[in-house]
């Protein structure tokens, strides 16, 4: 059964909410956006370098348009493995070794920093990096909240930074067809639109989720580590790799995959002729949502049943479920014409001669909307729009729009009703209460 949550601010934690969504900008789309190119090498930093960015530091390693020079974690292991990783890479002994972000980011010769924090640190390091005037890649999902992302790309906007987000799959061919199917109209008018994402808790380290609190490793400064977020006892089990089960740190399989599906769902829906606006404008009217959620003070307490269900411009519904059989998972786009489905393990259409047609189509230009290949390199892609300062597959302000469904279907489903969503203001509407759970308590000295 569905539970309700409550959530209780205090009046100077609503009067810093209500602060952070009245300033909300409006978010200028990237491609007005502009600066002269940096010549040569590109320097770059990792800040966090556990899973996520272990991935992300050996694909930059191998783009030889830039160099790795600088890396920052808590964890004292993450650290060195990566330091000496880099150095046996390049031959050398250059890459410097740092605790705090803010020593990174303050590196004279850095010029881009890639942020693959847990959820909770993205902001913090991302508005610092912009206001250095360092060119970002970030992971998804953007924001730990909805109000940290507008956050996060005023910041992106004001210092005109280059900005990659972490949702590698639009680099990818089976996304870009089955985007391009529908935005060149072979499903006709779009009326429904269904992604599906996983559900339940994915144990990553094998920790379980009912191990005694403990000293945390000698190697990591927890206090610096927890960060922004409410200082709670050392655990396994929402420690590396499963903080995303626990709300204090992470979003739970929602957030974790939203920033994916949803992102290519958006992107087939990405056209005016939709009216639901281009790729960094586009978001829900409506949204309700229903959820099952493990007891509050449970370690994994993220929900593991979820369904979210969003009301989006010239009468199209998007459905985004966890746990329904009938949602498949990955995104489809449900027409007037047909159909298109895609996820990781391929993709597949109401009429199969579709697909070779779209590949014929697009090698010859052949197509109204011809979405960017980047061969598959997302952090090439990155490094290459540093140089020409020129937008990326998923600038801040995209993802941010492909997150915030997500962010509103939590709400909605804490609040138990559903949001009125204004989407040129990046405003709940008539909802006080859904308003202030736009923004969460900031642990001092920390804050966005």
């Amino acid at each position: 059964m569905a539970r309700k949550q409550t959530t209780t601010l205090t009046r100077r934690q609503t009067l810093r909410t209500a602060a952070a969504v009245i300033a909300a900008p409006t978010l200028i789309p990237t491609r007005l956006l502009g600066a002269d190119a940096p010549s040569g090498k590109i320097h770059i930093g990792m800040i966090g370098v556990g899973w996520m960015g272990g991935e992300n530091l050996n694909a930059f390693l191998e783009v030889k348009e830039c160099r790795v020079v600088a890396i920052a974690d808590v964890d004292q292991n993450h650290l060195a493995s990566a330091v000496k990783s880099v150095n046996a890479k390049y031959g050398d002994e250059g890459c410097k070794a740092y605790k705090d972000f803010r020593e990174l980011i303050g590196q004279n010769d850095l010029q881009a920093v890639c942020i693959s924090t847990p959820d909770h640190w993205h902001s913090i390091p991302a508005i610092a990096a912009a206001k250095a005037k360092k060119d970002i890649y970030c992971e998804k999902p953007l924001s730990k909240t909805l109000a940290e992302g507008i956050a996060m790309v005023q910041a992106a906007q004001q210092n005109h930074r280059i900005w990659q987000t972490g949702s590698w799959q639009r680099s990818g061919n089976d996304f870009r067809r089955a985007a391009e199917l529908v935005l060149n109209g072979y499903v006709g008018k779009v009326r429904r639109v269904e992604v599906g994402l996983p559900s339940g808790h994915a144990d990553f380290e094998r920790t379980g989720n009912n191990r005694p609190n403990s000293d945390p490793p000698k190697e990591v400064d927890y206090d610096f580590w927890v960060g922004p977020s409410e200082m709670v006892p050392f655990n396994p089990c929402r420690f590396h790799k499963n903080w995303r089960w626990n709300y204090n740190f992470g979003g739970g399989q929602l957030m974790d995959w939203i920033g994916h599906h949803c992102d290519i769902a958006h992107w087939g829906l990405a056209s005016t002729s939709y009216g639901v606006g281009p790729d960094d404008e586009i978001g829900p009217m409506e949204v309700s949502a229903t959820a099952e959620f493990p007891p509050r003070d449970a370690l994994w307490n993220t929900a593991t049943k979820y369904r979210v269900e969003c009301k989006y411009p010239k009468g199209i519904e998007l459905t985004i479920a966890g746990g329904y059989d009938e949602i498949r998972s990955g995104a489809k786009w449900i027409g007037e014409e047909g159909w298109v489905w895609v996820d990781r393990s391929g993709f597949e259409t109401s009429k199969p001669e579709w697909k070779k047609e779209i590949e014929q189509r697009e090698k010859g230009k052949d197509l109204k909307v011809l979405l960017k290949d980047t061969h598959g390199a997302h952090q090439r892609e990155f490094i290459e729009c540093v140089k020409s300062r020129k937008k990326t597959l998923t600038p801040a302000e995209v993802a941010h729009r492909s997150t915030t469904p997500g962010h509103l279907g939590y709400i909605a489903s804490v609040v138990g009703r559903t949001l009125k969503w204004d989407v040129a203001k990046q405003q709940i509407v008539g909802d006080p209460e859904a308003w202030k759970l736009l923004s969460r308590p900031i642990r001092a000295p920390w804050h966005v």
